[in-house]
């Protein structure tokens, strides 16, 4: 294959996003209409999500020179790439909700990218039924706070059976 300057400059730019994606779906999408397709493209939009469609060999080009390992088994077909620099979770959830709501057979999802590691297609799955980000962190201190929380629980029991005692004590020295 002749590499045009063009080719060159798409190498290039592959290359850069997915030095700097955080998170990114591979998909095989033949099947799905333009309308879906474009209602996906628009819900991956929104949640700030790139989705192109690269030749498979300058994608393998580029994630060689990004540094990117195992990905070249999944480079067969057609192949679209979601990509998030910001959310590594963004692209498996949009595409997972996109994939149930619309209760599709067509969209394939054959690999995915976090942090710059290659994971299978159930690793994609996996990581799409994660809560969001400020979920898992109010759960994190919930977690934090469940052991101080009951500390003082114990320790407020104490001073309340020696008000209880005092009390009782009062109401015998009042009746007598």
């Amino acid at each position: 294959m002749a590499i045009t300057q063009e080719k060159q400059q798409s190498v290039a730019d592959l290359k850069a996003k997915l030095s700097i994606t955080k998170g990114a779906v591979l998909t095989n999408y033949r099947g799905l209409t333009v309308a879906q397709d474009t209602k996906l493209r628009r819900k991956l939009r929104e949640a700030g999500v790139e989705y192109r469609v690269f030749k498979n060999t300058l994608t393998r080009i580029a994630a060689k020179e990004a540094g990117i390992e195992g990905l070249d088994p999944y480079l067969e077909g057609p192949t679209a790439i979601a990509m998030s620099a910001t959310d590594p979770v963004a692209p498996a959830k949009v595409i997972s909700d996109f994939v149930k709501e619309n209760k599709l057979q067509t969209l394939e999802v054959k690999a995915g990218l976090v942090e710059g590691k290659v994971i299978d297609a159930n690793g994609v799955k996996a990581l799409s039924n994660l809560p969001a980000r400020e979920v898992l962190i109010a759960q994190v201190l919930a977690g934090m706070q469940a052991p101080i929380a009951g500390f003082v629980n114990v320790l407020s029991g104490t001073v309340r059976n020696l008000v209880y005692a005092l009390d009782a004590v009062r109401q015998q020295k009042e009746s007598a």
